[in-house]
């Protein structure tokens, strides 16, 4: 296996700060690490120059920031032509990365969800029907605004048009240039617990452990995977991770699946760890 992840920025011959951990803990296992500038993946630029520190052939993992799915597929375009291979393809990526892809196959186990393609009104307003009433929190295909919670990501009420579209408009507004793909409404469901994050390799759960946006608030005792695995099996995706949350009524809910190499490894979770049951999967 080989271990590609960014570059810093301004020391383009060594692994970004943030993602230096697993590199390092790649190495020590004896994994390949290899560098690619992700700023020039990002915005598209001379992709074959963004990947030319790459000099080992074989199949690779990335560990790194996102990725537009078209960017992801270039990138994976200009590996093979390197003789590496993702072992993620990119339409695999686009699967897990964008919630159209992932959502019709686990429609029971996730919250109720209407989505745009585009950010015109019209087509906001047939999503915001088809749901139904009640409230939603609003995201796009890949992303939500939740640190902008009242402004830009909950909708107290989706019978009210004019107050739903003032958050959806926020939340353009915000995202900007990287918003994805379209708006998405999903039914808005009352959580207990804080989010617990599994990492899933080739359709086996091989890891659980907090969310990156509370480290510290570690998956209750009798947390179990299980009632999910055959739905996210049945994906047949090679590396994802899905976040679950345990609804007021004692459910847990699946809230967000996506593509392992981009999703953030929380500060309790041994980088070393990660690295281990990416190589099994190799």
């Amino acid at each position: 296996m080989l271990l590609i992840v960014p570059s810093d920025p301004l020391r383009p011959r060594h692994p970004d700060a943030h993602f230096a951990p697993e590199a390092r803990a790649a190495q020590e296992a004896g994994v390949e690490v290899a560098v690619v500038d992700h700023d020039a993946l990002a915005r598209g630029d001379d992709v074959s120059r963004a990947v030319s520190r790459v000099t080992v052939e074989g199949v690779a993992v990335y560990r790194g920031w996102m990725l537009r799915s078209e960017r992801y597929a270039a990138f994976a375009d200009a590996l093979a032509r390197r003789g590496v291979s993702l072992r993620t393809s990119g339409e695999q990526y686009r699967r897990a990365h964008e919630l159209p892809g992932w959502y019709p196959d686990l429609v029971e186990l996730t919250p109720a969800s209407a989505w745009t393609v585009g950010t015109e009104r019209a087509d906001f307003d047939r999503a915001r029907r088809a749901l139904g009433g009640g409230a939603a929190v609003l995201r796009d295909f890949t992303k939500s605004l939740k640190h902008h919670w009242h402004e830009a990501a909950f909708v107290p009420d989706l019978d009210d048009g004019d107050a739903a579209w003032r958050v959806a408009s926020r939340f353009v507004d915000l995202r900007g240039d990287d918003l994805v793909g379209g708006l998405v409404l999903r039914r808005f469901e009352r959580f207990t617990t804080a989010e617990v994050r599994t990492w899933w390799v080739d359709g086996g759960c091989v890891l659980v452990g907090a969310h990156p946006d509370s480290p510290h608030d570690m998956p209750p005792e009798a947390f179990d995977a299980g009632p999910v695995s055959g739905p996210v099996a049945a994906l047949g995706l090679p590396f994802v991770t899905v976040d679950l949350a345990r609804r007021a009524d004692g459910v847990w809910r699946i809230v967000e699946l996506g593509d392992g190499q981009v999703s953030d490894r929380p500060s309790t979770i041994d980088p070393a760890v990660l690295v281990g049951v990416l190589r099994r999967g190799a």
